[in-house]
């Protein structure tokens, strides 16, 4: 079972943006090796983290409505929110560590 949920654009501004803990967004699609590569990474953050930020995720090929609202033109991306904003990003397969210690400047 993955630690991050999948959410559309229909869901997005209740999730992500209203938010009362940061959300680390994983824009991703299938087709994306490195994507598929990271995931695990994610997930376990997800967990990680579980009731200090929220972890989901974000098909660009089937929402492309939102990495275009934020300019994601590389994936994977990996977007912090806070208070309904964007605060930082992460581009790339990155390791566990630094995706932890990255949204940990947010979630505490």
């Amino acid at each position: 079972m993955s630690g991050a949920a999948a959410v559309t654009v229909a869901e997005f501004d209740n999730i992500v943006l209203q938010s009362e803990i940061p959300v680390l967004v994983d824009f991703w699609a299938v087709w994306c090796g490195p994507c598929r590569a990271v995931a695990p990474a994610v997930d376990a953050v997800a967990l990680e983290f579980s009731g200090r930020a929220k972890v989901v995720k974000v098909n660009v090929d089937e929402e492309p409505e939102i990495a275009g609202r934020y300019g994601v033109q590389s994936i994977p991306t990996l977007a912090i929110f806070k208070e309904g904003k964007l605060v930082d990003q992460l581009v790339g397969a990155l390791p566990k560590q630094a995706i932890s210690d990255k949204l940990g400047k947010y979630a505490g």
